[in-house]
């Protein structure tokens, strides 16, 4: 059987399974996933996925999306 897990992983190291892949570059809320843009306001915890890494074993793939804290400064540009 094979299998495929996905995963985000915090800028501070801490590891959480996701249902489904991401995409680079994707906006996503702490529990990995992605908010609709344009963002409500700048005022929120958001995190990009700044970088993907894929395991492959032999019973499966594991997928880890790295995410990158946003500030209020970065979110401006993703908000209405």
């Amino acid at each position: 059987m094979f299998t495929q897990d996905f995963f985000i992983v915090f800028p501070e190291g801490d590891v959480q399974e996701i249902s489904g892949p991401l995409s680079i570059s994707d906006i996503v809320d702490i529990n990995g996933r992605r908010l609709p843009l344009p963002l409500p306001t700048n005022r929120m915890i958001a995190f990009r996925v700044g970088k993907i890494k894929t395991d492959e074993n032999k019973g499966g793939n594991e997928t880890f999306h790295f995410l990158e804290l946003l500030s209020a400064e970065e979110l401006t540009a993703y908000s209405r």
